[in-house]
């Protein structure tokens, strides 16, 4: 790719400047990298239609090849790009949640790069409701294909200054709009087999898709190839050892001189002294702050040179569901 006069990789844009949509939009047309933010994460972003730039994602990210992308579209003509049919309960779930967090696994067109699929005949693919991957999909003409934006198997960045820390100059450019207001990755959904199933939970849970296409059945971890991204038995996971406690309130045993961090759901009745650090999902308990705040405060614990940290689980329903799903991804014995 021919570098833009005065472009320097890993450099931080606003989004809300026009020209840097457009900077953006010429990196991915030339088969360049860029960060972005979407209502979830943050992801790294290429050409879905060019194999060599996917091929730059999984270079940037140390990703296995087998671990397939999320192709994110604008509109409804990218969509018949990507995929090659769509069934009755597709379009029922289309209707409901996009553009929105919700990301369908159809079957693919040819002409989508074998690497973006891992070879796979389906492909994952959303419309992001998000003004800025909107616009920088728009500018870019193509659909684009893009993981979370961080080194593979670490925690989701929910911020450009994420990006930044753990991608570098491996990425041309990123743009920031500030955190991600959900904060959690997206809602997976299968529809390539003879039922729904639910790959990977997230902010539109199981009981509303249910209510659109009725009974969807539940996928569980997997160590073998997988069909869409966060399917792996650990994932998002901090280089800090995690354990999840047996109950909200509960406190561990710990050694002496040990260093520890707590993970707790909303503001502690008590401060506790024995741990060298305490993070906050939410002030009142809500999940949706909680949510929003948790890849920032496992980073924030993980930075800190702990011997563990520990998090409280949360109660398993609505959106619990996927923090619980990305806690126990993190979580180590």
């Amino acid at each position: 790719m021919e570098r833009e006069k005065n472009h320097v990789k890993g450099a931080i844009l606003s989004a809300s400047d026009a020209e840097s949509i457009r900077r953006a939009g010429r990196i991915i047309t030339s088969g360049g990298l860029v960060a972005f933010p979407t209502e979830t994460v943050y992801g790294l972003g290429c050409d879905a239609m060019n194999a060599e730039a996917a091929a730059k994602v999984f270079e940037a990210k140390q990703r296995p090849q087998f671990d397939p992308l999320i192709v994110h579209i604008v509109d409804h003509k990218q969509l018949e790009m990507v995929i090659g049919s769509l069934p009755s309960l597709g379009q029922r779930l289309i209707d409901a949640f996009w553009p929105g967090p919700l990301t369908l696994v159809l079957p693919k067109q040819r002409a989508i790069p074998d690497l973006i699929t891992a070879g796979l005949s389906t492909v994952a693919v959303r419309m992001p409701n998000h003004p800025v991957a909107q616009s920088l999909i728009q500018e870019a003409g193509t659909p684009i294909a893009a993981p979370s934006a961080n080194l593979f198997g670490y925690v989701s960045p929910t911020t450009a200054q994420h990006v930044a820390a753990g991608l570098g100059n491996t990425v041309d450019l990123i743009l920031d709009d500030g955190p991600c207001p959900i904060g959690v990755e997206s809602t997976i959904v299968s529809l390539a087999g003879s039922q729904p199933e639910l790959l990977r939970p997230g902010s539109i849970t199981i009981e509303q898709l249910s209510a659109v296409i009725g009974a969807i059945r539940r996928s569980v971890s997997v160590n073998h190839t997988p069909i869409a991204p966060g399917q792996l038995s650990r994932h998002y996971a901090t280089q800090t050892p995690l354990t999840i406690l047996a109950s909200a309130g509960a406190r561990p045993i710990l050694k002496d001189g040990a260093r520890a961090g707590l993970l707790i759901h909303s503001q502690a009745r008590d401060t506790d002294d024995r741990f060298a650090a305490v993070e906050v999902f939410s002030s009142t308990g809500d999940l949706r702050e909680a949510a929003r705040h948790l890849f920032a405060a496992l980073r924030r614990l993980d930075s800190l040179g702990l011997d563990r940290i520990y998090a409280e689980p949360c109660q398993e329903e609505g959106l619990g569901v996927a923090m619980m799903d990305r806690l126990r991804r993190c979580a180590t014995l």
